[in-house]
C-alpha cells in the first residue's frame, strides 16, 4: 500500500501473502464493475481469466457475500451449496472448502476475497478475522488508489484526525 507498485501488482501480492499465510490452495479477489464482480487477482496462474470471469452481484457464493455483506465459511463440499455457481475456466470450483469476505470501502461493498482449499478445512476464528481485516484494508487501498498523490502530500493528517473528534466543552 505504500509502494510505487501498480494496483494490479499490489492485489497480486495480497493474494500471494494470504495464500501463503493461510496455507490455502487458492485466493481470488473480485472487484465490482457496475453490477458485476470481476476476477482481478489470483494466486494461481489464470492469466486468461483475469478481467474475464464475471458474475452478477447475486450469483454464486461470491455474489452472495457481496450482496449480503457477510463472511461465508464452508468447510466441505462448497460446490454442493445451493448458492454455488460453477465456472468452467476455474479449477477452484471443484475445491472443498470456501472462505469469503467482502471488500469494504467507505462502508460499501466494492469486491470480495475468496480463499479455497482442495480438501475439507475447518476455518478458524483467526482465519475468518484475518480475511475480514484484509477485505477492509483492500477497500482502503482502493480508495487511496483513486486519490491524487498531491492530495496525500498536501494533507495535514494530524489536523484531519483531531478536527474530526473535537468535543465542545461542557459548562
Amino acid at each position: 500500500m505504500v509502494s510505487e507498485m501498480s494496483l494490479q501488482e499490489i492485489l497480486q501480492g495480497i493474494v500471494s501473502l494470504i495464500a501463503e499465510f493461510m496455507a490455502c490452495d487458492s485466493c481470488l479477489i473480485y472487484l465490482i464493475d457496475n453490477d458485476e464482480l470481476v476476477l482481478c487477482a489470483s494466486n494461481t496462474p489464470h492469466p486468461d481469466t483475469i478481467g474475464k470471469v464475471r458474475l452478477k452481484i447475486n450469483e454464486g457464493l461470491t455474489g452472495w457475500v457481496a450482496q449480503e455483506r457477510r463472511l461465508l465459511a464452508i468447510s466441505r463440499e462448497a460446490y454442493r451449496d445451493p448458492r454455488f455457481k460453477a465456472f468452467r475456466d476455474l479449477p477452484e470450483d471443484t475445491f472443498e472448502a470456501f472462505l469469503s469476505a467482502p471488500v469494504i470501502a467507505r462502508n460499501r461493498v466494492v469486491g470480495v476475497i475468496n480463499v479455497q482449499h482442495r480438501l475439507p478445512h475447518q476455518h478458524t476464528g483467526g482465519e475468518m478475522e484475518l480475511l475480514t481485516t484484509v477485505g477492509e484494508q483492500v477497500g482502503c487501498l482502493l480508495v487511496l488508489a483513486r486519490m491524487e498523490p498531491t492530495a496525500v502530500e498536501a494533507a495535514n493528517h494530524a489536523e484531519l484526525v483531531l478536527s474530526s473528534g473535537r468535543v465542545t466543552p461542557r459548562s
